[in-house]
């Protein structure tokens, strides 16, 4: 089957949160995480048929859905999981407030890289938890977390790891993920790792490894939080799981949500069970796409004095240091020229904003013309 990637889908009027914010101004949103691609169609077809049941009261979780999941983490990430681990969410998002509430106490710090996707902090902030950062730095063109300079007080009790990391574009390989262990060990640590765009991997030859896959104390100590919206494009529908070995985490986990969070709806439930049971295909084809549109903005970025921008090795996210134009809100400057970044000081540094890639070939050519545009006018 041929998916065509290329198709424009006129969303400027629709409910999308991402259109939305700029319906009235010529500015292309290439912010907030999701794509402009139409998703699978065996997702579109399974929904279909579940709403020509036209029944739509409360729902369980498929155990097909349940099924394929363990599945998939043996066939693709070598980790054998139980059933018994899963706990279905409404997104990732509320897997990590209930993380920090379920296991810092108050007073207790959690721990995250920096720059990091804003819900992150958010998380520790409305939980009234401080963070400690580790900040990234640049190795060999890639954005790796500088553990050794944590200053870490014993009163720190979650590491939150993001792995492929949002927004630097990292898949961390096995011997740095031993790091991140051996880290968490040291100082008693649970970890929290946010792995949604696992199935996103761009660079050939780089593969993705669970943190808890590392042996049996990682998994031990983890809450693995994964979803299908980012890999097709079903964001919107809110179907996430928490991957949660032991028993004792797991309980703690569930208690917290209790009341708080709500169940998942049915429908999202049947895409993400039509994602991963007969959506390879069409993520393949995706993932084929993302990377010529990442090589070819790289090299537009490349030619640009004054920006840089570690290539990806995963997600449809660029993280371009923007520094060099001495700008000091480099995202409110390039919406002057047509183009809606996610703010950097969102993530934690002002210097950067975030280019969502995930687009039609035509808009990305079109936002890298205004791209140099904006950048010829600096100089």
């Amino acid at each position: 089957m041929v998916f065509d990637f290329d198709q424009r889908i006129d969303r400027g009027h629709s409910d999308s949160l991402k259109w939305h914010k700029y319906r009235d101004r010529d500015v292309l949103p290439l912010w907030i995480a999701d794509t402009d691609f139409r998703s699978p169609p065996c997702i579109i077809e399974a929904i279909q048929k579940r709403v020509a049941h036209g029944v739509f009261g409360y729902g369980v979780t498929p155990a097909g859905l349940t099924e394929i999941i363990v599945q998939r983490m043996a066939e693709r990430y070598n980790w054998i999981i139980r059933p018994e681990w899963i706990v279905i969410l409404p997104g990732v998002v509320s897997g990590l407030n209930i993380a920090v509430r379920a296991f810092t106490a108050a007073g207790e710090r959690t721990v995250a890289p920096a720059p990091i996707y804003p819900p992150f902090r958010g998380a520790s902030r409305l939980a009234d938890r401080a963070q400690l950062s580790l900040p990234l730095q640049r190795t060999e063109d890639r954005w790796v977390m500088d553990i050794d300079r944590a200053e870490m007080t014993g009163n720190e009790r979650l590491l939150m790891l993001c792995n492929p990391q949002n927004p630097g574009g990292t898949v961390y390989r096995r011997d740095e993920l031993s790091r991140q262990l051996a880290f968490a060990q040291r100082h008693d640590l649970i970890v929290c790792s946010d792995e949604i765009h696992a199935d996103l991997v761009l660079t050939p030859g780089v593969q993705h490894t669970p943190f808890a896959a590392l042996g049996e104390d990682a998994a031990q100590r983890s809450i693995t939080l994964i979803s299908p919206s980012k890999s097709f494009n079903i964001a919107g529908l809110g179907a996430s799981m928490a991957i949660i070995p032991d028993d004792t985490l797991r309980r703690r986990f569930k208690q917290v949500r209790e009341g708080i969070v709500p169940g998942v709806d049915i429908l999202a439930l049947v895409a993400a069970e039509a994602a991963w049971r007969e959506g390879d295909a069409w993520l393949q084809a995706q993932i084929a796409y993302l990377r010529a549109n990442r090589d070819w903005l790289a090299s537009r970025i490349d030619a640009l004095p004054g920006l840089d921008m570690v290539v990806p090795d995963a997600t449809y996210l660029g993280w371009i240091d923007a520094s060099g134009l001495q700008s000091e809100n480099p995202a409110r400057y390039f919406e002057q020229y047509g183009l809606g970044f996610s703010p950097g000081g969102d993530f934690g540094d002002d210097r950067f904003v975030r280019f969502n890639f995930g687009c039609t070939r035509a808009t990305l050519q079109e936002a890298a013309a205004r791209l140099k545009q904006a950048v010829e006018a600096r100089r």
